[in-house]
């Protein structure tokens, strides 16, 4: 093989390697763990009979979980003052704490490896 042949077969390759790594990179798996309700169905997902505030509620639930273990506190809902006070009209209030209440047991349980506190 002349200078040239090399020189196209070593270009071939280039391009060839260039575009699997184009290909790995955009179709790679997301590192980490995907945020809080990202998943369809799975532990993080509000269940869905829940409607718009139970949803939130579940998610900020999650969220105070996360917070308290990152933190070293122990897990009791009450201790959340967005479940004690949440930001929603009073006709709502009990839907979301509702939620919020099933979140925080959900990532209390998936956190610490156990059942939530009750």
């Amino acid at each position: 093989m002349g200078k040239f042949g090399r020189i196209a077969a070593s270009s071939v390759m280039v391009l060839l390697l260039g575009s699997t790594a184009a290909l790995s990179a955009q179709y790679a798996q997301p590192q980490g763990s995907p945020p809080p309700g990202y998943g369809a169905a799975g532990w993080d997902a509000p269940p869905s009979e829940y409607n718009e505030v139970a949803r939130r509620g579940f998610q900020d639930g999650m969220v105070g979980a996360r917070k308290d273990y990152e933190n070293h506190r122990q897990p009791n809902v009450n201790n959340r003052d967005e479940y004690r006070h949440p930001n929603v009209a009073k006709d709502l209030r009990q839907d979301y704490r509702m939620g919020f209440e099933r979140g925080y047991d959900a990532g209390v349980r998936h956190m610490m490896g156990g059942p939530g506190p009750r």
